[in-house]
């Protein structure tokens, strides 16, 4: 149904080519969408233009700054995502990497709830995010995982230098493979009887804890 043949070739070898994300789903959830000529395909257009990782960590680097960046792992929430870009911007952060799949989509909502913020840092959806934090070692990063299964406060950390904060979803935490390659990982202690905090909240927390400790003098 809708494209085939040779058009079908070109545009899938298109959207490889410019590592846009897509997937194969039923034709009555196309429909659902919407009721126009579709053909068989429907693009869905973000808000927010990406930058790959290594242009914005060597343009960073070439100002004399060091990177502070935030990766989010797994958070499928629109309305998370753009409180924790709010308050990464807020913050100090200089850039914000998702994933291609598994994150959620930077829509006009992803906006608002960011009060514009996701317009003000520079975005990064890269393919494989365990490979991506080991790209960003290589480049002198500092990788901090936020997760509750840490035995270590994220006050007793030094927040100095070139760093980056992973946070995962409430549902899925941080996956295994992203936890594995980060230098150390913290926690946020709790006192009361609800097993975690949101992730947006949880972000806010650390980046301005990071950020106190960036800004102090040696």
């Amino acid at each position: 149904h809708g494209i085939k043949g040779e058009n079908y070739r070109q545009l899938f070898s298109l959207t490889r080519a410019l590592n846009i994300p897509f997937q194969y789903v039923p034709l009555n959830k196309l429909n659902r969408i919407t009721q126009k000529n579709h053909q068989g395909v429907i693009a869905f257009i973000s808000q927010v233009s990406y930058q790959p990782v290594d242009e914005v960590i060597s343009m960073l680097y070439d100002s004399g700054e060091e990177p502070f960046f935030v990766v989010l792992d797994q958070v499928t929430d629109v309305r998370n995502i753009g409180a924790i870009a709010r308050s990464a911007e807020c913050a100090g952060s200089n850039a914000i990497i998702v994933p291609e799949k598994g994150s959620a989509m930077l829509n006009a909502e992803a906006v608002k709830s960011s009060a514009g913020s996701l317009m003000n840092i520079p975005v990064c959806r890269v393919n494989r995010l365990s490979d991506t934090i080991k790209e960003l070692k290589i480049n002198g990063m500092k990788v901090i995982g936020v997760t509750e299964k840490a035995s270590k406060s994220y006050r007793d950390v030094l927040y100095k230098g070139p760093l980056a904060l992973v946070l995962g979803s409430e549902e899925k935490g941080i996956s295994g493979a992203a936890l594995n390659v980060c230098d150390e990982t913290v926690a946020i202690p709790l006192f009361g009887k609800t097993a975690s905090l949101n992730v947006s909240v949880a972000a806010g927390i650390v980046l301005f804890e990071a950020a106190n400790c960036r800004s102090k003098e040696e």
